[in-house]
């Protein structure tokens, strides 16, 4: 276990955010020193064929030791953490048997994990837990799953008895702002399929995630001196407002769950003159999804024929869909790894993500890519802790999705 822990908190020292605003891959420079390490670590370990490309794309491959011919199947994470939150300087704090109280992260500062309000908690009373101080995230998205892969191929490595066909492992940076799997070498790779380690409570298996698309609604005002203003000025924040207001208002993230779709405004700034509302639209079903964006669409052109001339544009960019299409033809992925689940006592919670993963695109590139649980909780944000038995269970079922994988072909 203290090796995990290790390897974990070595990963998380890494400042490794990314940054939607930059045009290059990846985004970040910072993200290229946890890159380096990483390579230099699975050189060590004994992976093969290591590779770090120009665009910070890891790749390596643990070879078959059986004599029959196997498919390849991956293991892919993420190095990148959230932009959402700072993640510089992270300070890792390690609990020992949790007795399922309250933690102070930053006494100082008065910040709490608390089972009161995160009841996650108590799934892991009797378990290590790492966490932040409270001053940051901890970035267990994705490094817990990174920590997981290399892991797992240090044992496989380590106990060649296990009998396994070819494993290729990748890791990328830049998923948190989208782009994770843009200009990942599906090609290169080389596996029949793959799964990412991404996902958050122990028994996590995911194959449905939500179609995703960005809208930027842009309001054009005319600004006048206000002693002056009847029948001249058009205010953009009033029309915006009666946009925001025209779309239902319970289809909102914190109102809705399962394979309930939403619109969430994610950023408005604004003048009389211009104001700009940033929203991204999320729905599992393809038909529904559409139909949100065309609702958009149709407010705005409603405001526009109220006002008489185009005061709103809007601009909706599709960003990626939901891979149950791609994978429900290639169920025998999922089911492996629930055999590998429940081979090692652990409930698989078959469900669909309310999100989106790198496999969702890397399953439309041609590699399809369900996604199991990482082990980490509260993402992106001064609560995110994760259980160190979780990643040491994650670590486990990547064994046993190798195992089985050898035995039934």
């Amino acid at each position: 276990m203290q090796n995990i822990i290790d390897r974990f908190l070595k990963y998380v020292s890494f400042d490794s955010q990314s940054d939607a605003n930059s045009s290059t891959t990846p985004s970040t420079e910072t993200q290229w020193a946890i890159a380096r390490y990483i390579t230099d670590e699975l050189e060590r370990i004994g992976m093969q064929d290591v590779s770090l490309d120009d665009n910070a794309y890891i790749m390596a491959t643990l070879p078959s030791n059986v004599d029959h011919k196997v498919p390849t199947i991956g293991f892919i994470s993420h190095f990148d953490t959230s932009p959402d939150y700072t993640a510089t300087d992270v300070k890792p704090q390690i609990h020992k048997n949790y007795n399922g109280e309250d933690i102070v992260l930053n006494e100082k500062e008065n910040i709490v994990l608390s089972p009161s309000y995160f009841e996650d908690l108590l799934l892991y009373k009797g378990q290590t837990l790492i966490t932040t101080d409270g001053t940051t995230l901890l970035g267990a998205d994705d490094k817990a799953g990174i920590t997981e892969i290399v892991t797992a191929m240090e044992y496989l490595i380590e106990h060649p008895e296990i009998k396994h066909g070819d494993i290729r492992i990748g890791f990328t940076p830049d998923e948190e702002i989208g782009r994770g799997a843009h200009k990942f070498d599906v090609e290169k790779f080389d596996a029949d399929w793959a799964y990412t380690m991404d996902g958050s409570q122990v028994g996590e298996l995911e194959y449905e995630n939500f179609n995703a698309a960005g809208a930027v609604v842009t309001i054009h005002g005319k600004i006048v001196h206000p002693g002056y203003a009847k029948g001249k000025m058009v205010n953009s924040m009033l029309i915006a407002t009666d946009f925001i207001k025209s779309l239902p208002s319970h289809e909102i993230p914190q109102e809705t769950e399962g394979y309930e779709g939403f619109f969430h405004l994610t950023d408005i700034g604004g003048s009389v003159e211009k104001t700009t509302l940033e929203y991204i639209i999320r729905d599992h079903d393809m038909t529904l999804f559409e139909q949100r964006k065309e609702h958009m669409l149709a407010i705005a052109e409603k405001l526009n024929q109220e006002h008489g001339s185009k005061v709103i544009e809007i601009d909706i960019k599709d960003q990626y869909f939901n891979m149950r299409e791609k994978v429900e033809p290639e169920m025998h992925i999922v089911d492996i790894a629930e055999e590998a689940m429940k081979s090692l006592g652990i409930e698989p919670l078959i469900k669909a993500i309310r999100g989106g993963t790198d496999g969702s695109q890397l399953s439309y590139m041609g590699l399809p890519c369900p996604n199991i649980f990482a082990g980490g909780h509260n993402f992106h944000g001064r609560y995110e802790y994760v259980p160190v038995e979780s990643m040491l269970k994650a670590s486990q079922v990547i064994v046993k999705i190798a195992q089985l994988t050898a035995d039934k072909y």
